[in-house]
């Protein structure tokens, strides 16, 4: 199988259409090689008659794994097939890196002012005002709080990040904010993908490192869910060593009422993503999620405005499975396509779900359960009727 890299395919004078990315379209409209065209790899089969055996086809995905079946499948089918070694990510990682080679101080500098700009400015209405909502309605941050926020290195995190920067610089509550992030054994190109942006947006991280990579990298049930539990467990340590008595996670509003259709639809019950929730094994601690009003076309619309490009998912031996953003079929996935076929039938059904768990009737509902309580309609349903004779 033939292979090129990203900086040789960089020289080579190819005409439009040659470059295929195969990534899903979503991905592939948040960026891509210059020239690229996009035939998704459940396409990509029923598609091959629109290419020409007579060219030459450069075949890119995000991590240069999967793009090497596809060149296998075009050279059995008689086609000539390169792939592009490192894929989108190498991509990434290069133009970012030229970018902190390339330019003065002083365009960093304008740069990340640029960016913060934006968000008071033409993200006011979608993404700060929503932001700050959230913070007073549930009373996130107070007076004298320390607040880990975690960073994964996508951008909801990276934003969460200039948000509580903004916040501490023009609001009137006095915080320290600590951005921490953790390097589980991330692969060198995310992590300096991940450091890259962090210089980029003007964020100052407090890094510490683990090995939940190698002890998850045996399991074959739920890694995923496990990866992420530990995670969470060691982001409240360091942050509690660090002096911290909160940590803000950067769920948004999709993730809010994605949760409350999974609850309904796959375990049967009623329930939400919390705006705040007191740890249960590290004392003293609490988890806020101060994105939990921002929707995440808005957060999509500020890293696409100003030309930020984020890692998905940095995990170093799944990057392409479905449960952790780099394939699809999860079940959030399910519910992320079930939300959008809303949004096209109604503007205002998302805004529905999630009101529909802070406007509970607990009186027409048959039962529920709090902590060590339980409830059933028939408990008094005798007592009630007798009261309306």
């Amino acid at each position: 199988m033939k292979t090129i890299g990203i900086e040789e395919l960089e020289q080579k004078e190819i005409q439009s259409g040659e470059i295929i990315d195969i990534r899903p379209q979503d991905q592939y409209s948040r960026g891509t090689f210059p020239g690229a065209v996009n035939i998704p790899m459940e396409e990509f089969e029923d598609r091959l008659g629109e290419l020409d055996k007579e060219k030459i086809y450069y075949l890119i995905c995000h991590t240069g794994e999967h793009s090497q079946e596809y060149v296998h499948l075009l050279e059995e089918q008689g086609y000539q097939a390169v792939n592009v070694t490192g894929g989108y990510r190498a991509y990434l990682k290069l133009t970012l890196s030229r970018f902190m080679q390339k330019d003065s101080e002083e365009e960093k500098k304008q740069k990340t002012a640029d960016i913060e700009r934006s968000i008071i400015k033409k993200y006011r209405k979608t993404i700060w005002r929503p932001f700050t909502k959230a913070l007073n309605e549930y009373q996130l941050i107070q007076e004298g709080d320390k607040v880990a926020v975690c960073i994964s290195g996508g951008k909801d995190s990276m934003l969460l990040a200039k948000l509580i920067q903004e916040v501490q610089k023009h609001g009137k509550i006095h915080f320290e904010p600590v951005f921490l992030i953790m390097n589980p054994g991330y692969n060198e190109d995310n992590w300096n993908i991940i450091q890259d942006n962090a210089k980029l947006l003007g964020i100052p991280l407090t890094v510490f490192e683990t090995n939940i990579f190698d002890t998850v990298a045996g399991i074959d049930r739920n890694p995923c869910y496990l990866c992420a539990r530990m995670r969470r467990g060691y982001l409240y340590a360091k942050a509690k060593e660090l002096g911290c008595n909160k940590i803000a996670l950067g769920h948004h509003f999709d993730d809010v009422i994605e949760t409350i259709l999974m609850g309904m639809l796959y375990s049967g019950k009623v329930e939400t993503m919390m705006p705040k929730l007191h740890s249960q094994h590290f004392e003293g601690m609490e988890l806020i999620r101060p994105l939990y009003l921002v929707h995440e076309d808005a957060i999509k619309s500020w890293r696409d405005y100003n030309g930020l490009h984020f890692i998905q998912c940095a995990c170093r031996f799944t990057e392409n499975c479905v449960s952790c953003g780099g394939g699809r079929g999860s079940k959030r996935d399910e519910m992320k396509e079930l939300i959008a076929q809303f949004r096209k039938t109604s503007d205002v059904i998302d805004t529905n779900i999630f009101n529909s768990v802070r406007n509970i009737n607990l009186r027409t509902v048959i039962g529920y359960h709090k902590d060590d309580m339980t409830y059933n309609f028939l408990d008094d349903y005798d007592k009630r009727g007798m009261k309306n004779e």
